[in-house]
């Protein structure tokens, strides 16, 4: 019997833009947003560091009337104790929610007992649910406020409770691929969904990146001169070479990766029509 053949690069991402979460924030005019998107599209909802647990779930609860695939996420500093989880976990299983992301979240300090996506995770193993993909956060990158070494050990107890991982945005493919490979090395076998920064207005995205960790601010600016070179070139960032440079990793036997979660900073039809004119290049 031959060997099964290798997936080809154009067939790899092809399927994984196809397939990619698109990640929104909680917004009274997201609804319409969406419109641009296919009804069974995947779609993430994030968990405001202010608005909280609810307004995800409620948000969760119209994208799914919607004919949305949600996965909504459960921020640990925003779960204030047991009986606040008591009551997510109830709200998941009765908007049938299959799959939940858990970041530690961007609060300053946490709203009650959980102050870490570990601490979040056994507790929510505790409970007879019929959730069957809870990811977690990744971090090529780096944290501003955690070391490499502490990310790794957190990423290394949070495997145990987790079904796939979700990368931080980043900019550069080879900064994604080697810590991909590092991680195999290091025992860190999860599926990852590699966040793209999506078709973003330039000064929006450097903001974004800049709030959210990506690298330290100073050092973006002074060592990643070909990064920034691509963002100030256009008043719109396109993710094209950041794909096609992640395509050699994707298809190394093991890499494990799960496809794209874009950050579209609610900009949706931006992005929408970026990743379908990809694919269209492609075919």
């Amino acid at each position: 019997m031959n060997a099964p053949q290798q997936k080809s690069e154009r067939d790899v991402l092809t399927n994984d833009l196809r397939e990619a979460y698109m990640e929104i924030f909680p917004a009274s005019d997201i609804e319409e947003k969406l419109k641009v998107l296919e009804p069974n599209s995947y779609v993430a909802v994030t968990c405001s560091p202010t608005k909280g647990v609810d307004e995800t779930l409620e948000t969760t609860e119209r994208l799914l009337g919607r004919g949305f695939r949600v996965a909504p996420h459960i921020a640990a500093k925003n779960v204030r104790d047991k009986k606040h989880l008591t009551e997510i976990m109830a709200r998941l299983k009765s908007l049938g929610i299959e799959s939940i992301f858990v970041p530690g979240g961007d609060r300053p300090k946490p709203a009650g007992e959980f102050g870490t996506a570990f601490e979040l995770l056994r507790a929510i193993s505790e409970f007879d649910h019929e959730i069957r993909e809870i990811g977690v956060a990744a971090h090529p990158e780096g944290h501003p406020d955690v070391s490499d070494d502490v990310l790794f050990e957190e990423l290394k107890k949070k495997q145990e409770y987790a079904q796939y991982m979700v990368t931080q945005m980043c900019f550069e493919a080879d900064v994604i691929g080697d810590w991909l490979i590092d991680m195999r090395k290091r025992g860190i076998t999860l599926p990852v969904w590699i966040g793209l920064p999506g078709a973003i207005e330039r000064n929006r995205l450097i903001k974004a990146s800049f709030r959210i960790g990506v690298g330290d601010s100073l050092r973006f600016l002074r060592k990643k001169s070909k990064v920034a070179a691509e963002l100030m070139k256009s008043p719109l960032y396109l993710p094209d070479e950041l794909v096609q440079g992640l395509a050699r990793y994707q298809v190394m036997p093991g890499s494990n990766v799960a496809g794209y979660h874009l950050f579209c900073f609610n900009q949706v039809e931006n992005t929408e029509t970026w990743r379908n004119e990809a694919i269209n290049a492609l075919m």
